[in-house]
């Protein structure tokens, strides 16, 4: 596609001034023609996001049509400076992310195009995003539409009044709350109160099983309300709904749509390792609007911000069943990767393991490598056929997770796959090889939330096994420690 100086697009037969998209110096911005009849369909399907011709059902000339009375913006897919190349739409600026290509849609021999995103449609140096810039669909008010009958714990009350007070003054905060909180009902009077006055709110996670998790259980207490659930395939991608609930990757599609962001999981992957899916929260947030970060397990830099007064926090030290978090032990058990190229288990090892079984206890073992695990698989089920392990990889993974709740099993190893997400009622936890660098604090810290979780059986066995204590260790231990000791102080916890 190219455009005339006066922004009109041809797709063929193109004029000798018409320029690709990125090659414009300023697009015009058309004023507001309110006598305009728009399309209400292209109203809700555009409003709050930027999408790519492609993405669209309607005419070119109809889209044009509304870009020129003023109810739609075009802006360049590709931004190019004598320094950089930049993706609009994902925020890529690592220039082996963009390749080029002869292109038939704009007649260039190397039209760049960015690699990061193109799983969302190909944004190239000839795309226009499109944004919806004219009045924002109508809204139906629902008052009150929170409809739950639970109660909250004293932290839980104390985290909901910060919640719903930052969402109406459009400021931000951090929740840190402890793993098994109840961090999502923490939420629902914020929610609220956004949803009352006609706020449209966002709830983003890294992970599609929390997406697929979360949308029955918000659909349940806002019953009045319409809920989008947004993740790869999802059929709910052009609802303009109050309240949407979607993976950080999706938010690349949107574009100052939400009044509120709430982000669970703050600390997992991929969201931190990947800057494109913080550009996308970023964009996808209203210039004055609110934002909530979830996690049990912010990073050194949130806690040291939070801690000198730069960050505005709550904590919820405690579970609700008012019971302290289960504290890892830390157990030497000599070079543990040498005992298994003979074959065998340490005898720590050996030991926790054979006390959980005879005693018909449910336990996960965590390993640091897929082909450790399945090492130590072998050898295990030399004694106990029944075992099962669980990685990223393993096809079945949801069904042997299953049979764990079942009680089919006495026990599972598994990567870091499990270290959130999941709840047993009643198991122990160990961690063979704690001192790999994929043991980060934030993981140790959410293995050992694996335990304790429920009210019938709050306590627990956390044991890290180890050749050599790491710093990752000793400061998960150390926040574990300093959130009871918090929860505690605040008569959060009885025991």
């Amino acid at each position: 596609m190219r455009f005339t100086p006066n922004m009109t697009p041809y797709i063929k037969d193109f004029p000798p001034e018409s320029l690709p998209i990125s090659s414009i110096d300023t697009i015009p911005e058309p004023p507001l023609n309110e006598n305009f009849p728009l399309n209400k369909e292209l109203q809700q399907i555009l409003h709050g996001k930027q999408l790519l011709f492609e993405n669209l059902q309607h005419p070119l000339e109809e889209i044009h049509q509304h870009y020129e009375n003023g109810y739609i913006t075009y802006r360049k897919g590709i931004i190019k400076t004598k320094s950089k190349t930049v993706c609009a739409r994902c925020g890529n600026q690592e220039q082996s992310l963009f390749a080029h290509f002869p292109c038939a849609r704009c007649g260039e021999e190397e039209c760049i195009y960015c690699r990061k995103c193109i799983m969302m449609g190909r944004v190239s140096e000839c795309t226009p995003l499109i944004d919806w810039c004219g009045p924002e669909p109508d809204c139906e008010l629902t008052e009150h539409p929170l409809e739950w009958q639970g109660t909250l714990s004293p932290g839980q009350q104390h985290a909901s009044d910060q919640v719903r007070q930052i969402i109406i003054e459009n400021r931000e905060l951090l929740v840190w709350a402890v793993c098994g909180a109840g961090k999502t009902e923490v939420l629902f009077e914020g929610i609220n109160a956004a949803l009352d006055s006609g706020k449209r709110v966002c709830i983003a996670t890294p992970r599609t099983d929390v997406v697929l998790e979360l949308g029955p259980r918000l659909q349940a207490v806002f019953p009045g309300i319409q809920v989008a659930v947004l993740y790869g395939g999802s059929e709910d991608r052009h609802l303009q709904a109050p309240l949407t609930i979607a993976t950080t990757h999706q938010l690349l599609r949107f574009y100052k749509a939400f009044d509120t962001v709430i982000l669970d999981e703050v600390d997992a992957f991929p969201y931190t390792a990947d800057e494109s899916l913080q550009y996308a929260v970023r964009q996808s947030r209203k210039e004055h609007s609110s934002m909530v970060y979830l996690t049990a397990t912010p990073n050194q830099k949130w806690q040291n911000e939070c801690r000198s007064g730069k960050m505005d926090f709550v904590t919820i030290p405690a579970r609700y069943h008012r019971h302290p978090l289960p504290v890892p032990s830390f157990k030497w058990c000599g070079n543990w990767e040498k005992s298994l190229q003979q074959d065998k288990l340490p005898p720590a090892v050996t030991q926790w393991i054979k006390k959980r079984i005879d005693n018909q206890k449910q336990c996960l073992l965590f390993l640091p490598k897929i082909d450790k695990m399945e090492k130590v698989l072998t050898i295990l089920r030399k004694t106990y056929p029944k075992i099962q392990a669980v990685s990223a990889e393993d096809p079945e993974r949801k069904a042997k997770v299953q049979m764990m709740r079942n009680k089919e099993i006495p026990m599972l190893l598994t990567t870091t796959i499990l270290e959130r997400g999941v709840t047993f009622p009643n198991i122990d936890v160990a961690v063979l090889g704690s001192e790999d660098r994929i043991f980060t604090e934030s993981a140790l810290v959410q293995i050992a939330g694996r335990v304790g979780r429920s009210a019938q059986f709050p306590r627990g066995d956390i044991t890290f096994f180890h050749y050599g204590k790491t710093e990752s260790m000793v400061k998960a231990r150390k926040q574990i420690l300093h959130m009871n000791a918090e929860a505690k102080k605040k008569g959060l916890i009885d025991y």
